[in-house]
C-alpha cells in the first residue's frame, strides 16, 4: 500500500504543495508553510465527490417583492464614535472582525461593550484565551456586573456556533478566532482550516439566528490580520485597533463595512476604569506644545474628522558614515523621498545629517497633506528657525518640489480657527483669506521660515 504524503499548506493564502519551502510561490510570503496531515485533503475531495451530486435548483424571486431587512435593529456600543465607525451600532446579524497589535487593549473594548449592551440584553463573552477568573477580574475593573452578561470558555468552534445558532444572546463576543478548532478536522488551531472553517460555521449561525456577533483576530509581526485572507471576505465589517501601546491616543478604523461608510474613525485613550473616548483630541495634542524650531502644527484628516497635530523635527550632524533617518509615526519611505526633495529643490545640505520625525500623541499619519509639514519641521530643525505659533500647515509636496492640493481643507480650516490659529500655509489653490498660499516649497521656507 503506497503510504499517504502529507501536504503542506501555506497558513496566509491557502496554496497547498508536496513539499516544504520557507517562502510560498504563490503569495511570497515567508514561513507559512505548515504540514498538514493528509487524512483533511482526503477528507476535502470526499466531501467534494458528495456535494457533486446532492445539489438542487434554486428557487429565485423577483427583486421587488423582497422585504428590505430592519436596518434600524441595532445594539449601541456606549460610545458615540465607535457607533458612527459601525454606521450606527453593532446590526443584529452582522458579523464583526476586530483586530489589533497584543496588549492594545481589545478585550478591555470589548468587555466595556459588553457591560453597556447587557443593560438591555442578554450578552455572552466566550474567551478561548482567558479562564473565568482572568475575565471576572477585568469586569470589576471595567464595572461589567450585569445579570445579562454572561460568560463560557471554549476552544471548540462547534459548540460555539451552536449556542449562537439557539438564539439565546443577541450579542456574542469569540475571543478569539485562533484559538477555535472543529473536532472534524485536524489540524491545529490557528491554521488556515480550522480558521475559515471555523469561521464560516460561526457566520452562519449569526445569520440563522440574527446575533450580532464580534470575532477577536490577531495580527501578525507586520499589523496585518493573520490568517487566510478569505475570513475578511467572510465577515460584514473589519475593524483595526491600532496606536501605541503603551500611551497616546488609539484608533479604532473599519477598513471594511457593509452597513456603513468606512470614512470614520474612533479615537481613545486608556485610564484606569478603561477606554474612555476623546472629543477634542485637537486640544489635548497641543495642550503640551512649546514652540521651538523643529516644531509644526498640521492640520490632518482622521476619517471625516479634522485633527491638528504637532510634528516635531530633530536634525543633528551624523558622527557615522551613514546618517540615520528615524520616523515614529509617519512612514519611513515617504521621509526618504522628502528627504531627497528638500535637498535638491530647496538646497538644503541633509546628506551628513541625522533626522529624527516624530508624530506627538502615538498619532499615525497617513494623510498625504503632512508632507509640507514634515519638510518644514526638518528646515526647521536644520536652520534653527521657528514659524510663527498661529500657523497651520498643510499641504502635498511632489517631486518637483511643488505644493499639491489636498481633501477637505475646509475642515482642516475650520478645525484651525476653532483653536485660535490665524493662518495656514497650504497650497495656493485653495482661495480663502485665512491661507498664506504657496506654489513650491522654495518659497514657502524663504517667505515663512524667518524667525529665529
Amino acid at each position: 500500500m503506497v503510504k499517504a504524503k502529507s501536504r503542506y499548506v501555506c497558513q496566509n493564502c491557502g496554496a497547498s504543495f508536496v513539499k516544504w519551502a520557507g517562502r510560498c510561490e504563490n503569495c511570497g510570503e515567508w514561513n507559512t508553510l505548515l504540514e498538514q496531515a493528509p487524512s483533511v485533503e482526503t477528507e476535502s475531495k470526499t466531501a467534494l465527490s458528495r456535494g457533486a451530486v446532492s445539489g438542487k435548483k434554486l428557487e429565485a424571486v423577483s427583486i421587488n417583492t423582497i422585504e428590505p431587512s430592519d436596518a434600524g435593529s441595532r445594539l449601541s456600543t456606549s460610545f458615540a464614535d465607535l457607533d458612527a465607525v459601525l454606521g450606527g451600532g453593532l446590526l443584529l446579524g452582522s458579523v464583526n472582525l476586530l483586530a489589533g497589535q497584543p496588549g492594545i487593549g481589545k478585550s478591555t473594548l470589548l468587555m466595556q461593550i459588553c457591560a453597556a449592551v447587557a443593560e438591555g440584553h442578554q450578552v455572552l463573552y466566550v474567551s478561548g484565551e482567558e479562564s473565568a477568573g482572568q475575565v471576572k477580574l477585568r469586569a470589576i475593573r471595567l464595572g461589567a456586573s450585569s445579570d445579562k452578561l454572561h460568560f463560557a470558555s471554549s476552544t471548540s468552534g462547534n459548540d460555539i456556533a451552536k449556542t449562537i445558532e439557539d438564539g439565546e444572546y443577541d450579542l456574542v463576543i469569540v475571543d478569539s478566532i485562533q484559538t477555535l478548532s472543529m473536532a472534524e478536522i485536524s489540524s491545529a488551531p490557528g491554521t488556515v482550516s480550522q480558521v475559515s472553517n471555523c469561521g464560516n460555521l460561526i457566520i452562519r449561525a449569526a445569520k440563522t439566528s440574527n446575533t450580532a456577533v464580534v470575532i477577536v483576530g490577531h495580527v501578525t509581526k507586520d499589523g496585518t490580520l493573520a490568517g487566510p485572507k478569505v475570513l475578511e471576505h467572510l465577515v460584514d465589517v473589519v475593524l483595526n485597533f491600532e496606536g501605541d501601546r503603551y500611551g497616546g491616543f488609539k484608533t479604532v478604523r473599519a477598513v471594511k463595512n457593509r452597513f456603513g461608510s468606512t470614512n470614520e474613525v474612533a479615537i481613545f485613550e486608556m485610564a484606569n476604569k478603561g477606554l474612555i473616548e476623546v472629543k477634542n483630541p485637537s486640544e489635548a495634542l497641543l495642550s503640551e506644545r512649546q514652540n521651538t524650531d523643529g516644531s509644526i502644527i498640521m492640520a490632518t484628516i482622521e476619517g471625516t474628522r479634522p485633527l491638528l497635530v504637532e510634528i516635531q523635527a530633530l536634525v543633528n550632524t551624523t558622527n557615522f558614515g551613514y546618517p540615520k533617518r528615524t520616523a515614529s509615526g509617519f512612514d519611513i519611505n515617504r521621509l526618504n523621498l522628502l528627504i531627497a526633495v528638500l535637498e535638491k529643490r530647496t538646497k538644503l545640505k541633509l546628506q551628513d545629517k541625522d533626522i529624527f520625525i516624530n508624530v506627538v500623541g502615538g498619532m499615525r499619519l497617513n494623510d498625504s497633506a503632512a508632507d509640507l509639514a514634515v519638510c518644514m519641521a526638518i528646515a526647521s530643525a536644520a536652520a534653527a528657525r521657528k514659524l510663527d505659533e498661529e500657523v497651520v500647515v498643510f499641504g502635498e509636496v511632489g517631486l518637483g518640489g511643488e505644493i499639491r492640493s489636498v481633501t477637505a481643507p475646509d475642515r482642516r480650516i475650520a478645525e484651525a480657527k476653532k483653536l485660535g490659529f490665524k493662518h495656514a500655509i497650504a497650497p495656493a489653490t485653495i482661495k480663502d483669506k485665512f491661507v498664506l498660499p504657496v506654489k513650491d516649497l522654495r518659497s514657502a521656507l524663504v517667505k515663512y521660515m524667518n524667525n529665529k
